[in-house]
């Protein structure tokens, strides 16, 4: 699944992240998706409602399907896409919205009810008896409800926060962004480039040679 040669990937160097526990080779240069694709990994979520097995669709913040949860313990970050995610040594990632296993899903039951479960079908169904929705019915949604799941643990990473005011803000990297801003620095203004991505360039990156 590896291209040869081209791309932003350093082929030179390798190194290892895991996906539930499973080991995916990485090269600096990778996001999340890129490495499990590479690496033959085509299965990489579950659909919120019916279960149904979800792959990676796009190749960037866009992506609606391959959410994953980044990290361990208290430090565990979910509904990270998998497409604008880097990959780093030793990154641990989690399938999200499945049990036992993201193969296999006892969820999936859900897809064979498919026909009962139509939209907003539990505001019809959950309504007798009464006395049913505080203690069955309201945490059975609840634990339904989302995709990942924070750790409830409180984070021991201090927060970074900085206020800074500029003249001009340009938001995105690619070649429209960065002329404007260097246009802008050179006119003496106080510029500000904001970019998702961890590598600024947008389409240009596609073109290199």
């Amino acid at each position: 699944m590896r291209l040869s040669k081209g791309g932003l990937i350093d082929r030179s160097e390798t190194f290892e992240i895991r996906f539930d526990g499973r080991r995916i080779p990485a090269h600096p240069g990778d996001t999340v998706a890129s490495a499990l694709l590479a690496a033959g990994e085509r299965l990489v979520a579950r659909s919120f409602k019916h279960h149904r097995p979800r792959g990676i669709f796009s190749a960037g913040a866009e992506e609606p399907n391959a959410l994953v949860g980044v990290g361990r313990g208290s430090r565990h970050e979910p509904n990270v896409r998998a497409t604008v995610q880097e990959a780093r040594p030793g990154l641990r990632l989690a399938s999200q919205n499945r049990w036992p296993l993201l193969s296999v899903d006892a969820g999936a039951a859900a897809d064979l009810a498919k026909p009962l479960l139509g939209a907003g079908f539990y505001y019809k169904t959950f309504m007798w008896p009464k006395a049913f929705w505080e203690k069955v019915y309201e945490p059975l949604i609840r634990n339904a409800a989302g995709l990942g799941r924070l750790s409830g643990r409180a984070d021991p990473d201090p927060a970074e926060k900085r206020t800074r005011d500029c003249d001009l803000l340009v938001i995105g990297a690619g070649p429209a962004g960065l002329m404007a801003a260097r246009e802008g620095a050179r006119a003496g203004l106080r510029v500000v480039l904001a970019e998702e991505d961890f590598l600024l360039g947008g389409r240009l990156l596609a073109e290199r040679e």
